[in-house]
């Protein structure tokens, strides 16, 4: 019979972290107020509000946010932050702050996503990302060599072996079956009315004639489909078609490159989810220990157990995110997401094969299946797609950062903005401050109603949920120890309002943590006396500024695999550092 152990204990060990001290964290992140929140301060009805929500939410420990209008832009980053302390309810680090109300140190819970091109494949900028808030790495197989993405993944490497207080995971991003026109000469501007030929014929590349690099592309259209060129920028109708040809007329003019990504609305290409040049590259990708892998154009579920089993013969623990953007992988949308890791909400091609108008649907349905499903979950696409050339992002940009962040993506993913963009760096921080402002709205502790029915065969489950509750209920954060990461995964699913420190004493878990909403991965060298590692891991925080003296933690032992503790017990304890 499982024994379950609820204890409270106060200590005065210290409690360090990686990000200096409670009172500079704070320093850093709470900057002056902007001009409007000075202009318009918020007072009377504003206020009453307020009163009236502290009351509503008694077993929470923090705030609800008033309604204030902060600005976002790059300029504006280094305003916000006093703000966003006045918005959470974060108690300064005073003398009267200590006791079980005083609040933890906070970050952006979001991960950020950054794919690596020729704008930022450099050590110095691979840096800069990190420093500004990259939490993953995306290396887009569709582009570049094998050279390429090695000098970038050996970047990586060595950026986690020197910062000690940062951890950047690797994902690859296979290219999949795509249907790309051929090479032309010199751009190609096709105008309204124009006919226009495809042909599987290599080597055609005329003004009015292309080839096409897939060789069922003629059995897989019919006469009166529409094919987009580039996800819709360019449109044609399909007219008529021979053995080997596919002529259409312009509906949407535009410029037609070499190599642009064609699709054919509400139809999926017959071609196989994974590729052979895909399987070298999930081949490279084992041979360097990536931590990801992001498989384009996934139809069914059966491409997902092939990868892994490939992966289970390999002996590699690589995570396998699925990419949800054919028409295919939306009939089958619970079977693939059960049978992977986690989902990426990759709108570009999803929006080319289905009508636009369900994109947003979509999009929140499949946050909310992954989160039920204790998956983690990436929103791509076009999120800051203007800032590729212009420095500052679009209203309705901010609008769809914000929204992803509420709907609970774990992570959020910048594509052509910090590969071959003109301003990485601050989109990165756009999205940083945008991700961290729309935070400070949320209530703590939101969970989907089912989420315990993924895990309903682990006592773990019971404990996320109850460390979730009391971290709430206290205003604390979460300390837990794992070797496989599930219980720093788990307890992300949750939502606790307070940071997850997940230590580890290994690297790869920890950098796998990286992704997962909340949770702040630190690796640890574990010995044999459970309170000795207990009282290193609370140093560790208090040193870094994570957490301050007199401040209480939840700290949870549970999970799959034991550590300190019998496979039947399972306990929580609240510390006071």
């Amino acid at each position: 019979m499982s024994q379950v152990a609820a204890s409270r204990s106060i200590q005065a060990a210290p409690f360090c972290s990686t990000f200096g001290s409670a009172r500079e964290t704070t320093q850093i992140l709470v900057k002056p107020p902007s001009f409007v929140s000075k202009v318009f301060p918020s007072e009377g009805i504003t206020a009453k509000r307020f009163k009236l929500s502290l009351r509503s939410f008694q077993i929470s420990a923090r705030k609800s946010a008033s309604s204030e209008v902060v600005p976002v832009s790059p300029e504006d980053d280094p305003k916000i932050e006093e703000h966003l302390q006045h918005l959470r309810g974060v108690q300064p680090f005073g003398e009267n702050s200590g006791g079980m109300w005083s609040k933890p140190a906070f970050r952006r819970k979001t991960k950020i996503v950054c794919t690596i091109g020729p704008s930022t494949d450099t050590k110095e900028m691979i840096w800069k990302l990190a420093e500004a808030g990259m939490n993953v790495t995306r290396l887009n197989m569709s582009h570049g060599d094998h050279a390429s993405h090695q000098k970038v993944i050996d970047l990586v490497k060595e950026y986690n072996a020197q910062c000690k207080d940062n951890v950047i995971a690797i994902m690859l991003d296979t290219k999949g079956p795509e249907v790309r026109s051929g090479d032309l000469p010199q751009p190609i501007n096709l105008v309204p009315g124009q006919e226009f030929t495809f042909t599987i014929q290599r080597g055609v590349g005329t003004a009015d004639c292309v080839s096409v690099n897939y060789d069922d592309f003629v059995n897989d259209v019919e006469v009166g489909d529409m094919l987009l060129v580039d996800g819709g920028m360019m449109s044609l109708a399909v007219k008529s078609k021979t053995e080997d040809s596919v002529k259409c007329e312009v509906v949407d003019g535009g410029e037609l490159k070499s190599r642009r990504h064609l699709n054919v609305r509400g139809k999926s290409a017959t071609l196989p989810s994974i590729t052979e040049k895909d399987w070298d590259d999930i081949k490279f990708g084992v041979d360097n220990g990536v931590d990801f892998y992001a498989v384009s154009f996934v139809k069914d579920a059966e491409v997902v157990h092939q990868l892994k089993n490939y992966l289970k013969s390999c002996g590699a623990d690589i995570h396998v995110i699925v990419k949800i953007e054919s028409a295919d992988s939306i009939a089958n949308l619970h079977s693939i997401i059960t049978a992977s890791d986690g989902a990426m909400v990759a709108r570009g091609d999803l929006g080319a094969e289905l009508p636009i108008e369900e994109v947003p649907l979509l999009q929140e349905e499949i946050i909310n299946l992954c989160r039920s499903m204790g998956k983690a979950v990436i929103v791509a696409t076009n999120m800051l797609e203007s800032m590729i050339v212009h420095p500052t992002p679009t209203r309705a940009e901010v609008s769809d950062i914000a929204i992803a962040v509420r709907e609970g993506s774990d992570a959020i993913m910048l594509s052509g903005e910090t590969a071959h963009g003109k301003f990485p760096l601050k989109s990165v921080k756009v999205m940083h401050t945008v991700a961290l402002r729309t935070e400070a709205t949320i209530q703590g502790g939101q969970m989907p109603p089912n989420i315990g029915q993924v895990f309903k065969n682990h006592m773990s489950e019971m404990f996320a949920y109850h460390a979730t509750m009391m971290s709430n209920t206290l205003g604390t954060s979460t300390v837990v120890f794992t070797r496989t990461g599930f219980m720093a995964m788990l307890l992300s699913h949750y939502r606790p309002s307070g940071t997850i420190f997940a230590f580890t004493d290994e690297k790869r878990v920890r950098q796998k943590l990286a992704l997962y909403q909340g949770v702040c991965p630190i690796y640890m060298e574990f010995c044999d006396d459970s309170e000795a590692t207990f009282r290193r891991a609370l140093e560790l925080l208090q040193k870094q500024g994570m957490v301050k003296e007199g401040e209480e933690v939840a700290l949870v032992q549970s999970g799959r695999q034991p550590i300190w503790r019998f496979q039947s017990t399972h306990n929580i304890q609240v510390r006071k550092v």
